[in-house]
């Protein structure tokens, strides 16, 4: 009976870690109030940005989730590197960057 009772706990230690290690899911609601920041470069066809250099910026509505989730974390993080996207990406909590996944994979 204890072996049966450890192994049960150590199911339930496990299933919890589990829980806490996935990735928030987005709320589409909630990034709506998140976008404002995005919208000035990445809602405009064809926007060109000139700091530091001139780059095309990409429109990411419709773009997959999951793509904008590693981008942005990557930005956070330092492996993608643009002055802008580090400093808003930086900003950004896993809940948020969620929203902003689910909302733009929602936009066409």
């Amino acid at each position: 009976m204890a072996g049966a009772l450890t192994a049960i706990a150590s199911c339930a230690i496990a299933g919890q870690a589990n829980a806490a290690d996935a990735a928030p899911a987005g709320n589409i609601k909630n990034a709506r109030d998140k976008v404002s920041m995005c919208i000035g470069c990445h809602g405009i066809e064809g926007y060109k940005a000139t700091f530091p250099e001139l780059y095309h910026v990409p429109k990411i509505a419709g773009q997959n989730a999951k793509y904008i989730e590693t981008a942005l974390n990557e930005y956070k993080k330092g492996a993608r590197s643009h002055p802008t996207m580090d400093a808003i990406a930086g900003s950004l909590s896993d809940q948020d960057i969620a929203d902003l996944a689910a909302y733009y994979s929602n936009l066409k």
